[in-house]
């Protein structure tokens, strides 16, 4: 068996969405998918065992935190990810370009590579497409990705090219250095908002024939509407054999629009960020539990959420555990959140297999954006 593979069950015929599988060593991901995200290899106050109830099939990863503590040997010793954080199902790692791109004056990108400064200790690091694919290797993900510049919203064009065919000579390495079979390894389409930069971006990387590609350098401050341009753009120039993957993309309406464009994957800390400040999603908006309007109110944080905090515990209560500072209100507010996007995508499968996907994302506006809490 092949370290990935990808087939695809039914295309939407009301958009570009797709239904698929990805099959790797460590299980079956049906697409389209939200990857939660664990950082330093935990997703923030969940545990392996609650993410498999909320329904996770994948989780990402962060090389760049991993690398500077506990270190990726250390991992690898202890049986990769998988193994050090008890986690079965597929992994996916990013390759640090973001975090080092948001050091901003802690790091000095050259074309060897970045050199930057630890934000924990302040001591000096050369990150090189050679070292991030020794210290993925290591990690053991099922899904790596190709070292990459991500630059800023805006950006001028003269810099946001000479970044652009960096990151593609910076893939070329990566791939040169991708040794472990049982490991796929994704790209990562840059360019910023120019769509002559996309394409070229694109088609280099689809030349070199990766198992999957991402696009990258979006949701970093662009309006929704230019992200949506740009998908809209570049998204064609991918194969459609192949993964595509939204990074850092976790609003539901950010989700609904990225698969009408044939995205398959999507992360983003966005739900459990927003949980711990008790922010959550309902199928009518946006919920701030902490709010005085919700000390009375004994109903679910979602009339038709089943997740465990839905079918379990009132407003007025979660409400009352963030104010008195109880660890439990956060953890509450998180396997909402996530259990809210997951079951987002669910039920975009199942639009698109039943041929209503316009009609789901009609009825999930009109009450996403009704204000009815």
């Amino acid at each position: 068996m092949s370290a990935l593979s990808f087939s695809i069950i039914k295309k939407s015929k009301e958009s570009n969405g797709r239904v698929g599988i990805i099959r790797t060593k460590h299980g079956d991901i049906e697409t389209p998918v939200f990857m939660p995200v664990g950082t330093r290899a935990a997703v923030k106050a969940m545990s392996p065992e609650e993410l498999e109830k909320i329904g996770a099939k994948i989780i990402l990863s962060n090389t760049y935190h991993l690398y500077l503590r506990p270190g990726h040997e250390l991992i690898r010793d202890a049986g990769g990810l998988h193994g050090f954080m008890s986690w079965p199902k597929p992994i996916l790692t990013d390759s640090g370009g973001f975090q080092v791109f948001s050091l901003g004056e802690l790091r000095k990108i050259m074309e060897e590579g970045v050199e930057f400064r630890s934000h924990i200790d302040g001591s000096k690091h050369l990150f090189t497409p050679e070292k991030v694919m020794d210290i993925e290797q290591a990690l053991g993900p099922d899904i790596a990705m190709t070292f990459d510049e991500c630059v800023p919203y805006p950006e001028k064009y003269t810099y946001a090219k000479e970044a652009m065919e960096r990151t593609t000579r910076w893939a070329e390495r990566c791939l040169n250095a991708h040794t472990r079979e049982d490991q796929a390894l994704f790209a990562i389409v840059q360019g910023s908002v120019y769509s002559d930069l996309r394409a070229n971006s694109a088609k280099d990387l689809v030349s070199m024939d990766f198992p999957g590609y991402a696009l990258g350098g979006l949701s970093v401050g662009e309006p929704k509407e230019i992200m949506n341009e740009i998908l809209d753009f570049t998204v064609p120039f991918l194969p459609e054999n192949k993964p595509r993957y939204l990074m850092g993309v976790g609003s539901p309406d950010y989700l609904i629009e990225g698969v009408f464009r044939g995205i398959d994957m999507f992360d983003c800390v966005l739900p459990t960020r927003v949980a711990r400040n008790g922010l959550v999603f309902t199928k009518n908006g946006k919920l701030v539990i902490r709010n005085a309007q919700y000390k009375n109110d004994f109903g679910p944080l979602d009339q038709d959420c089943e997740c465990y905090a839905c079918k379990n515990f009132s407003r007025a209560y979660i409400r009352h555990l963030f104010n008195a500072g109880e660890i439990l209100g956060l953890r509450l507010a998180t396997i909402h959140n996530l259990f809210f996007l997951i079951n987002i995508m669910n039920n975009i499968r199942a639009a698109i297999l039943g041929d209503y996907l316009l009609e789901f994302r009609k009825e999930f506006y009109s009450n996403y954006y009704s204000n009815k809490i």
